[in-house]
């Protein structure tokens, strides 16, 4: 067995109990993919972080979720440098981390966190009835074109009309795997629909989110940093923001809310990058022992 220092820090929210948590074990990124994931499920939060050592940037970072690896996800960056800093672990204001995705260049400004997402890939247009089949919801629900997006994991991003749709929303777990199948995604290279409208769950806000999720993950995510960026990267590719730079808001129906600034990069008709910032609030901090397993 060995000892980790670990982190729980709420990320993309300023107080307890707020956005979404995120457990960073530190020195953690050789342990084997299935002691991580046992780790996250023994959490029962969405994903955790296990950092280390890298050849190519400051630090790496390794994302997982209960199920499976994967290349990057938003509030556990904002949770992973909101812990390192709060021992001491950076100094200064700029960070760049290794990632599954690729490089995340990060800005820290004060309480605030800026990462910058990769270049957005915009891909392949989803029919909305199989979106509405995997959502619970009806076509007329649906205002824009449901279209994957990518700024490091690809998401399907759908647009509905107004927040009492979006509460309604219910995931549909075999529709939602027949649409990965008709997609020929394997179920471990995308999450499930990422729904938005337009407006804010408060009056800072200009848009509110929801993300249902599959089993063993649990029902909802609270706040979702990587889908965030590709949901800003639809509108701005389809003309729908007006403004460079916006207020995104998640997690109000949980009881759990959290925000966050999505700035483009570059122009909307060749983006260049995507960065979303937020804080992050350490809630709890500790040791944690697991098997040492090289992965």
């Amino acid at each position: 067995m060995s000892r980790f220092d670990f982190d729980w820090v709420d990320a993309f929210t300023d107080r307890a109990f707020g956005g979404n948590g995120c457990a960073v074990v530190h020195q953690g990124a050789g342990l084997s993919d299935e002691t991580c994931m046992r780790f996250v499920r023994e959490t029962s939060l969405m994903e955790c972080t296990f950092t280390g050592p890298s050849d190519t940037a400051d630090i790496r970072v390794r994302y997982f979720l209960a199920s499976r690896e994967i290349p990057f996800a938003g509030h556990p960056t904002i949770a992973t440098v909101a812990a390192l800093r709060a021992r001491g672990l950076i100094t200064g204001d700029k960070l760049i981390l290794e990632t599954g995705a690729g490089i995340v260049p990060v800005h820290i400004d004060g309480d605030q966190i800026e990462m910058t997402q990769v270049a957005p890939e915009i891909g392949v247009e989803v029919p909305t009835d199989i979106v509405v089949n995997a959502i619970g919801l009806n076509v007329s629900d649906i205002v824009g074109q449901p279209q994957m997006v990518s700024t490091g994991l690809p998401f399907c991003v759908t647009l509905l009309r107004d927040r009492a749709a979006l509460e309604r929303a219910v995931l549909n777990i075999d529709a939602f795997r027949s649409m990965t199948d008709f997609l020929g995604y394997d179920g471990t290279d995308m999450m499930e629909p990422f729904m938005v409208t337009l407006g804010g769950a408060t009056d800072k806000g200009d848009t509110y989110s929801r993300l249902l999720l599959a089993p063993p993950s649990p029902a909802e995510d609270p706040f979702t940093g990587s889908a965030t960026g590709a949901m800003a990267a639809y509108l701005w590719h389809h003309g729908l923001m007006d403004k460079d730079s916006f207020i995104a808001e998640q997690g109000h129906g949980m009881g759990r809310p959290g925000q966050a600034r999505v700035t483009r990069v570059g122009p909307r008709e060749a983006m260049t990058g995507i960065r979303v910032s937020g804080q992050g609030f350490v809630l709890m901090e500790g040791q944690v022992n697991m098997p040492e397993d090289a992965a």
